[in-house]
């Protein structure tokens, strides 16, 4: 019946066209619109078209079977990042403690952030986007990795529950898994990682782990220090100084140099934790060696 009366309408107008002049008739159709309250029909001209293209994340580099599908790319620094949120939906339901940090731990890169769970706890996606991988991982245990549309990966590590299957579609707080202590655990918790394409992002760079959930800017810059956990201390939290333009980000890459002077008891072990900077740094900037001897009193040069 409606399309009845849309074509009756149709007839109608053009009958009402044909009395008056071609020219004038082509002018009235090029602005001729029909619109129904449900099942519109539209017809507008070429300059009201709006047309919007989604985005693809599954286009390239769509691998379930591997952690990072991202081997061979090669990263410009600094990177852009962009969210169209303020905010992160928790990926747990209960206070955030944080365990661990990104950093060095145990002389060993920790390319996320632990936070304390008890063994089937919930879990949710921070933002919307595609499950790429819902498997076991050496190491991570049984893992759940979501592509969001900004071109980050969440993983959510050492789960005891799958709540989502690869090539599914996820919104912002939905749930996808129960935490626990599956992988090389030491305890129950959640393993949370941030991925850039393959490269891992100090988290606490991005959002703020507290009960406020904030994304610390809707647009961020990040430079290599924030990729490299041999750069942080997984016991403490980094001074967090976010980068808001490409200015900013290029003007902190100019290193900045500081004198310690060695103390008593004092080793390039405790002088690299202290100041957070590697012993091999420590050692090409002072052309000394990892075994040479320290004296008190002595002053090395610290370039950040």
């Amino acid at each position: 019946m409606r399309l009845f009366i849309n074509c009756l309408v149709i007839c109608v107008c053009f009958s009402a066209f044909a009395q008056k002049d071609p020219e004038q008739l082509l002018l009235d159709l090029s602005e001729f619109k029909i619109e129904t309250a449900k099942d519109s029909i539209k017809v507008e001209t070429s300059e009201t078209i709006d047309s919007v293209i989604p985005i693809d994340i599954k286009a390239e580099f769509w691998d379930h079977t591997v952690y990072n599908p991202y081997k061979d790319v090669e990263l410009e620094f600094p990177l852009k990042l962009e969210f169209k949120d303020s905010t992160y939906f928790s990926p747990i339901s209960k206070n955030k403690v944080v365990t661990s940090r990104y950093g060095w731990r145990r002389g060993r890169p920790h390319k996320g952030i632990d936070i304390d769970l008890v063994t089937g706890d919930s879990l949710f996606s921070m933002f919307d986007g595609i499950v790429r991988m819902s498997r076991y991982s050496r190491g991570h245990g049984k893992t759940v990795v979501v592509r969001h549309f900004n071109g980050l990966e969440t993983v959510y590590a050492h789960l005891s529950v799958y709540g989502v299957k690869e090539n599914d579609t996820v919104t912002r707080g939905q749930y996808i898994g129960k935490g626990g202590v599956s992988g090389n655990a030491r305890g129950s918790h959640l393993h949370l990682v941030v991925n850039y394409k393959g490269v891992s992002i100090n988290p606490e760079y991005l959002f703020e782990f507290n009960n406020h959930n904030k994304i610390r800017s809707q647009e961020l810059w990040v430079t290599r220090k924030w990729t490299r956990p041999i750069a942080h201390n997984s016991k403490r939290q980094s001074k967090i100084k976010t980068f808001l333009t490409e200015e900013d980000a290029l003007a902190s890459l100019i290193k900045q140099q500081s004198i310690y002077v060695v103390k008593p008891g004092d080793t390039l072990s405790r002088i690299s934790r202290r100041n957070s900077v590697s012993i091999s740094s420590l050692c090409k900037t002072n052309a000394i060696k990892r075994s040479s001897v320290l004296r008190v009193g002595q002053k090395l040069l610290i370039e950040k």
